[in-house]
């Protein structure tokens, strides 16, 4: 299969596979069906073989892990939509949660995570994050593994402690900037939010699975909650995007994507962005079409999206706008700007006219050409057109081929463990039979220099830093060029 049927007008509307990576929208008020409309498309995308990644913000996405009923209703729009071997069905998905509770845990390191995303996630100023970048240079270049909260607590503490000794190698630390770090933690931490640090951390080619009938998978972040700390769920969404980005080769153009990415609730990445995150943020979506993936933004208006962004998205799908506020109206004149006009519609009247399961659509064609925008009725979905079970949820867990891998949390050595020896080895130790001193360590070199000390020490992180996989560590030469290229906004000073 090589297109997706996603409804018909006068004419059936299709987005065709090797334009899959071209990126899209779907947008609409709420309740007008917008739901349905990225139920179609995740469903698509995995019967061609291509795995999906998706936000479940309301609980109702994961209504595709389940057979849908078919009824006269369906049948009807089955009918009028010329759905060709239409049946009730399932798709292969796999369920992920931050907090572990509806879905398999997903987690990043500290290291990962970077700075700047870190930064986002706390919510704090850019003076504070200036010490985060401190934090996570003195870490980088003394081997201190940053894999979760406890680390990144016991570096903060160390930098206050010897804060003169680090102001002059790294720059002016400020025990202001420090305490106040710390409480955005235990805010954070009170939250729950500390849950997304630590290991095992997601590697992204769990997320690129197919099943054994060569279907693409569907991971569904549950994000009821995460949704809930909006700078916690874009930061996550953003570092997700970035792994993609770094993790898949250049391909250009397939013949159908190698991943789609959905950002739903697509407003909260720019919410009170600032201007260079979202110049990243624009980077990415125009490079990452070159590594075979389709981002597919999802919000309530176009206008969510900066236009920049909004420049480069191939395919839309625009179900109604309520004109009843000048914001409303503004919106709509928007959205009919940006589509291929169609002599036959009048855009700006009729985009407040679509019933629910109708929108305005618009795909690439051949040779990558915008089709006229269609007025079209939308196509059922095969699967169930709303929430699972917790029953039926726990059973797609229980089968799912990544539980052993993410339900049980590890804590390996890392800055935590090694910062807390090194206090210990500062205390006077006990005296020995006879009076002698027990062995002291080699005389310092300084605070920050002889962190390590000691030839066990040292071992200890050689054998630490050898343990590490190659998404936790990579070539010096490719963090670089990822610094290059994005910034430092997404990948910072990550290992």
């Amino acid at each position: 299969m090589d297109q997706i049927l996603i409804g018909k007008g006068e004419q059936p509307v299709y987005l065709l596979a090797k334009y899959g990576n071209r990126h899209g929208m779907v947008a609409g008020a709420t309740g007008t069906g917008k739901t349905i409309s990225l139920l179609v498309l995740a469903e698509g995308f995995s019967r061609m073989g291509v795995p999906v990644f998706m936000a479940d913000v309301k609980g109702d996405v994961a209504g595709l892990a389940a057979p849908g009923v078919l009824n006269d209703k369906i049948q009807q729009r089955v009918a009028q939509t010329g759905v060709e071997g239409y049946a009730s069905e399932a798709s292969p998905v796999i369920f992920w949660d931050i907090y572990g509770k509806s879905g398999h845990p997903v987690r990043a390191t500290i290291s990962e995570m970077g700075p700047s995303l870190l930064a986002r996630v706390l919510e704090i100023n850019d003076t504070q994050e200036g010490m985060l970048e401190i934090a996570f240079k003195l870490a980088d270049e003394q081997g201190l593994l940053l894999l979760d909260f406890d680390d990144l607590r016991a570096l903060l503490g160390f930098i206050s402690e010897n804060k003169s000794e680090v102001s002059s190698q790294y720059g002016l630390v400020s025990t202001q900037s420090v305490a106040a770090i710390q409480r955005a933690m235990l805010a954070l931490e009170r939250e729950g939010g500390t849950a997304l640090f630590g290991e095992p951390a997601l590697e992204i080619n769990d997320l690129l699975r197919t099943d054994l009938s060569g279907r693409g998978i569907i991971s569904i972040l549950a994000a009821d909650q995460i949704v809930l700390k909006p700078r916690l769920y874009s930061s996550f969404l953003l570092w997700l995007l970035s792994e993609l980005f770094e993790h898949l080769p250049e391909v250009g153009d397939l013949d159908k994507p190698k991943a789609v990415f959905f950002f739903d609730e697509s407003h909260l990445l720019f919410d009170d962005a600032p201007p260079a995150l979202r110049q990243k943020v624009e980077q990415v979506v125009r490079l990452i079409r070159s590594k075979g993936v389709g981002v597919y933004f999802c919000s309530q208006f176009p206008d969510d999206v900066p236009g920049e962004i909004l420049g480069q998205l191939g395919n839309r799908i625009q179900h109604a706008l309520r004109a009843y506020t000048p914001r409303d109206q503004k919106a709509a004149r928007t959205s009919a700007e940006t589509f291929a006009s169609n002599p036959k519609l009048d855009v700006a009247s009729v985009i407040s006219q679509l019933g629910v399961g109708e929108a305005l659509v618009s795909t690439l064609q051949e040779k990558g050409v915008p089709m006229p925008v269609e007025r079209a009725l939308i196509c059922p979905p095969r699967c169930r057109m709303g929430a699972i079970t917790p029953d039926e949820r726990a059973a797609v867990m229980g089968r799912s081929p990544v539980g052993g891998k993410y339900d049980k949390p590890v804590n390996r050595e890392s800055a935590f463990e090694i910062l807390g020896r090194r206090a210990a080895a500062k205390q006077p130790a006990p005296q020995e039979a006879g009076g002698a001193q027990a062995q002291k360590p080699p005389e310092k070199r300084g605070v920050i220099g002889d962190m390590l000390w000691g030839t066990s020490r040292r071992q200890g992180m050689v054998e630490t830093l050898a343990k590490q996989t190659v998404r936790t560590v990579g070539s010096q030469l490719g963090r670089q060029i990822m610094r290059g290229v994005l910034g430092g906004i997404f990948g910072g000073s990550r290992r």
